[in-house]
């Protein structure tokens, strides 16, 4: 027997290189073999382990017989603070688990699936001691071809961060603020006569003609926030979708994953950054959604709202990147295939944190008044120790010659809550994730009835009841795709001539369990009127000798499993 181990004491202000990572996830496993396990879904593009945790108490049964709630992060390379918030919620569980009631109640029930870094590379990558600020996989795409000209983004001056180069230009379109010497605010139109500048990214450029200057794209084009089936477009729709759907090892592992484990009924993923809980669907209005699934999101929603302090909005209405286009990833996976319920969690908004509270999530980054730069500048001097904004440094560049240095820097302080913040942020989500998962539906065996129809004749009823509060099959979406059966009940008898199944079939197919959330009000004008609808049952007929006992099991895809046996006498 393994030796018992204390639990870890993880750091939520640091962000873990994949050695790291990978030993502080086994670290709970050795410390609490019954409750936590750890599994790989496969291997990144450059061969890293793709570490997902299940936490359950497999003394109350096995992962896959109990209904199951998926947690995700860090798709994005750069997305750092998720993996901290999947880390901080695997804590709480293992920290809490006989001393919480709802987290105790969570895991003998239910299992939780964390994996907090689906893309082990582009994270190892961000924290290289040169970081790229790549948006998913390391690899090329679509052209594994380098640069024959243009600005390739890097960090040029070694001090590990990649800020922003300013030139002297009359035609440029910035200028110095008045009152605040650091601070670059947009030239206004029609304006001139003044001293301006032009800006560019921090980095090198190849092939310069001393004129003109296009900054590159990534060389690793990849989105795999873009590679999942559903609406997947190619790369004149949907930048970074990757040559054909699963095409990227991430991608296909959780996706594998995820399919051979249909006990999974709800999932949410942690990104950065905007400070928002969005919600699906991302293709489609509110109006041509399914009312009773737009009903239990809102529901869901507004929870997490009240728990967390995000606000919860829809990715179609409130979050497109552009009013022209649609954005599509997992959530359309999760929920529009699938039929699961799903979240995106963007983590961290800098601008609310500084004080700014009337934006818009996508368009302020458009645009938005100069008074919002000094507020957040105000912040960088007084929560940032002045680091979110660095004061310009004069640099010689190697071809463009005198430059300077400085403005946001975006990976530690927009991407990613500074140190001191990154806990605080991770700790507005446990509640709502495990109020969630406890709000699953659970198959639970209700009695086993055995009757003597004759002296070797009896007839068995085997009922059973979803104690959750969803129904069995989560959505109405996945009804409409088919992707749920109802209760499948099943009849185990011992190997014998003596034995045989007389009425009924071995395997039967009964209805779908609702929950226990009420359909309506206790004012609403008609009565709901499939009271028991959270219950079914399945009857046989056997001859077999006194004293047979009988195995009887059933299953509902999302809501788990359950086995009983009867002695027939």
């Amino acid at each position: 027997m393994a030796e018992l181990r204390e639990l870890p004491v993880p750091r939520f202000d640091t962000f873990y290189r994949h050695g790291e990572l990978t030993r502080l996830l086994f670290d709970y496993a050795d410390a609490l073999p019954t409750l936590i396990s750890v599994r790989s879904l496969g291997k990144s593009f450059e061969g890293r382990e793709i570490w997902v945790v299940a936490v359950t108490n497999s003394a109350t049964g096995a992962d896959t017989d109990k209904p199951a709630f998926w947690v995700d992060g860090n798709i994005h390379a750069a997305e750092l603070s998720a993996s901290t918030a999947c880390l901080y919620y695997l804590h709480q569980l293992a920290s809490g688990y006989g001393i919480d009631m709802e987290i105790t109640q969570l895991l003998d029930t239910r299992c939780v699936y964390l994996c907090s870094r689906l893309n082990p590379d582009g994270a190892e990558l961000a924290l290289a001691d040169r970081p790229r600020h790549i948006r998913s996989s390391t690899r090329r795409y679509p052209f594994d071809e380098e640069a024959v000209e243009g600005l390739t983004i890097e960090d040029i001056d070694g001090d590990g961060r990649m800020l922003s180069m300013r030139i002297r230009d009359p035609h440029g379109g910035y200028k110095v603020h008045p009152t605040e010497p650091r601070l670059m605010v947009a030239r206004e139109p029609g304006e001139f006569g003044g001293s301006y500048y032009r800006l560019l990214p921090e980095g090198t450029l190849t092939n310069w003609d001393g004129l003109t200057v296009k900054v590159n794209k990534d060389r690793e084009g990849l989105d795999l926030n873009r590679n999942f089936p559903t609406h997947w477009r190619q790369e004149f729709e949907q930048a970074g979708a990757g040559p054909y759907p699963t095409s990227e090892p991430e991608v296909r592992a959780m996706v594998e994953f995820v399919t051979g484990h249909p006990n999974i009924g709800a999932a949410v993923s942690f990104h950065t950054h905007s400070g928002v809980i969005l919600r699906p669907m991302g293709t489609q209005s509110d109006d041509d959604m399914v009312p009773e699934d737009l009903w239990t999101f809102k529901r869901f929603s507004e929870i997490g709202e009240k728990l967390s302090g995000y606000p919860a909005i829809s990715i179609f209405h409130e979050f497109k990147y552009h009013p022209k286009e649609i954005i599509t990833g997992t959530q359309d996976w999760i929920y529009e295939h699938l039929g699961a319920l799903f979240w995106t969690v963007e983590l961290w908004a800098p601008n609310k944190e500084a004080g700014i509270t009337d934006y818009d999530w996508i368009h302020w980054y458009r645009d938005h008044p100069v008074e919002d730069d000094l507020k957040l500048l105000k912040w960088s001097d007084e929560q940032c120790a002045g680091q979110a904004y660095v004061a310009w440094q004069p640099f010689m560049h190697p071809q463009l010659g005198p430059v300077e240095i400085g403005g946001w820097d975006k990976m530690n302080f927009w991407r990613n809550p500074p140190p001191h913040l990154r806990e605080r942020e991770a700790a507005r989500f446990p509640a709502w994730l495990t109020q969630i998962a406890l709000s699953l539906p659970k198959l639970e065996m209700l009695r086993t009835e055995v009757r003597a129809l004759g002296p070797d004749t009896w007839r068995i009823r085997f009922a059973v009841a979803n104690s959750g509060w969803l129904p069995a099959y989560i959505t109405q979406r996945a009804l409409d795709r088919k992707t749920v059966r109802g209760v499948m009940f099943e009849i185990h008898l011992p190997e014998s001539p003596e034995v045989s199944l007389v009425n009924g079939k071995h395997r039967v197919e009964g209805p779908q369990l609702e929950g226990h959330a009420p359909k309506t009000s206790q004012l609403a004008f008609l009565p709901n009127r499939d009271i028991t609808a959270d219950r079914a049952f399945a009857e046989w007929v056997v001859r077999a000798p006194k004293g047979t006992r009988v195995g009887l099991s059933a299953q509902a895809d999302r809501a788990g499993a359950v086995h009983g046996e009867v002695t027939l006498d």
